[in-house]
């Protein structure tokens, strides 16, 4: 044996040694560098979710809160107006608005909306302001809406301990859509009411009510609620009221505290024993609750969670930093007490969540694709050897060392990057089985041509691999650059089964070209002046 060829042995067996470490955890002493391979969801069982974040809420929000920092604005500077409203999700109107004070209101709209274009001065009454949120600006708000559902989904699904979870963008930049996968799962439905819940806390100020309906709130403020106030329905319902009826209240539109100011949350018990939400609240939260109670006592102060009044206790004295949310007459149920602190602790939706897909697959069906996948590439591996043996004889060995070659390099690599391994993952494997096979039979054929044409078998091998290399290249380029594509655009099972071709396609070349060309050469040096060749 050369030189030469001992130094491409040396090489095979160091990539084959640190394949199988890789795969197999060796050496001990790097046990907490390797990564093993996981089973994707469609083989260990768990929940594939896409989800769209409503991101017209967002838009709504921002909306809604330039126009209090607006109505805040003119009164601070004594404008008269009429009414402020929002008329569409990114523009609201100022409307008759006291013609004297137009510089002023100018000034105001030119240093504190500059996210906002003044887009008419005109309307069916004289003195109306419109202003629509910037285009550049309303993506951008959409785009922060979507990082900060990821952000707050993955909170609370870490509170949950569930491990290994998937949870990214779902689509191309500017969507609105993001995956989650959760792998093990045993209750889908807690997981998704978790996720989807906005929890958005807010503690706002009773102005009247209770009332059976909202036509009697109305009618009690003159047939129209003011543009300050609103009206919210309550999750307890009046005692004179029938069963199954709802009752509203009156209060006021800004809250007085918002979840913003929550510092924690966690399960306790009302007054009655019943299960219940404790809450406390940061500094800046506290010293407002304790301002806003100091002057409303004996008023009525409304705990609202998602746009509903959960309870509307009466405040009958100065309230600092902490309070307590009831599930109304007949109380939260344990688990919803838990589930309500947990994403109250890590924050409000930015806007609402619906859900666009959804997959559950159970652990026995995950242990049935796993087996109905090895069978496969059982058979499939088998029929391919047996074939090769037969027809290309002792260069069939060479196609089966070369090709076990590949899976090692293939599940080494996999291990290392922490790739997961899915069904049509393991279909991949069985494609990069044939890719490989195939690229040998490509040179098989090509050192059989040259045999042929009365070429020695060194020059045959050394001819046919320097031909067939550049097809090779050209072949497997192809390849990768379609399985990149797959991988960037793809979700689920289609980058599973990118992810395991692309791998595939590249240590194919290195034991289509390498491994089995230095095995063809291992064979001939035991031969003098070879003139043939098992092929």
């Amino acid at each position: 044996m050369n030189k030469r060829i001992r130094n491409r042995v040396i090489v095979i067996l160091a990539v084959a040694v640190v394949a199988i470490g890789l795969f197999a955890g060796l050496p001990p002493s790097v046990a907490k560098m390797r990564q093993k391979i996981k089973l994707g969801l469609d083989l260990q069982g768990g929940v594939h979710l896409v989800l769209q974040v409503v991101t017209d809420d967002a838009i709504r929000a921002e909306t809604d809160n330039a126009i209090e920092t607006l109505r805040q604005a003119l009164q601070a500077d004594n404008v008269v107006f009429r009414q402020l409203s929002r008329t569409q999700n990114n523009t609201f109107t100022a409307v008759g608005v006291d013609p004297s004070k137009d510089a002023d209101v100018r000034r105001i709209l030119n240093e504190r909306f500059t996210e906002w274009d003044l887009v008419s001065t005109q309307g069916e009454v004289p003195n109306t302001y419109t202003m629509r949120l910037k285009p550049a600006q309303e993506q951008a708000y959409r785009e922060q809406s979507v990082d900060q559902a990821m952000n707050t989904i993955r909170n609370r699904i870490d509170q949950l301990g569930v491990g290994e979870v998937v949870i990214q963008k779902h689509g191309g930049p500017g969507e609105d859509e993001i995956l989650v996968q959760i792998p093990a799962l045993d209750d889908p439905a807690r997981v998704k009411g978790i996720m989807q819940s906005t929890a958005l806390l807010e503690l706002k100020l009773v102005n009247a009510g209770p009332f059976p309906s909202p036509e009697a709130a109305a009618q009690s403020l003159g047939g129209v609620i003011p543009a300050n106030l609103e009206l919210l329905p309550s999750v307890e319902r009046d005692i004179n009221a029938p069963a199954g009826s709802t009752s509203y209240y009156v209060v006021e539109r800004v809250a007085a505290v918002s979840g913003r100011d929550l510092k924690g949350a966690f399960p306790s018990r009302d007054e009655n024993g019943r299960p219940a939400v404790s809450f406390n609240l940061n500094a800046d939260g506290a010293q407002k609750f304790g301002r806003v109670t100091e002057s409303n006592i004996g008023k009525q102060l409304a705990i609202v969670l998602d746009g509903r009044i959960q309870s509307a206790p009466r405040i009958n004295g100065r309230i600092t930093d902490n309070g307590i949310i009831t599930g109304g007459m007949a109380g939260f149920a344990p688990q919803a007490a838990q589930d309500l602190s947990l994403v109250l602790r890590s924050g409000a939706l930015p806007a609402s969540i619906k859900y666009l897909d959804e997959e559950v697959v159970g652990p026995t069906l995950g242990a049935d694709s796993i087996r109905s996948g090895l069978i496969a590439a059982i058979v499939a591996l088998a029929s391919v050897v047996v074939f090769m043996l037969f027809y290309y004889r002792f260069s069939g060995v060479n196609a089966t060392i070369a090709m076990i070659f590949n899976l090692i390099i293939l599940f080494g690599a996999m291990a290392y990057f922490g790739a997961a391994l899915t069904l049509p993952g393991i279909a991949g494997v069985i494609l990069t089985i044939g890719v490989g096979i195939d690229s040998n039979v490509l040179i098989f054929e090509r050192i059989r041509e040259e045999l042929r044409a009365g070429k020695t078998a060194v020059s045959a091998v050394i001819t046919s691999f320097s031909r067939v290399f550049i097809t090779l290249v050209d072949t497997h380029l192809a390849a990768l650059i379609s399985a990149t594509f797959l991988f960037l655009f793809g979700t689920g099972a289609v980058k599973g089964f990118a992810v395991t071709l692309v791998i595939g396609l590249v240590s194919n070349m290195f034991t289509a070209v390498f491994v089995s060309r230095t095995l063809f050469e291992l064979e001939l040096a035991r031969k003098e002046r070879a003139e043939t060749i098992s092929i």
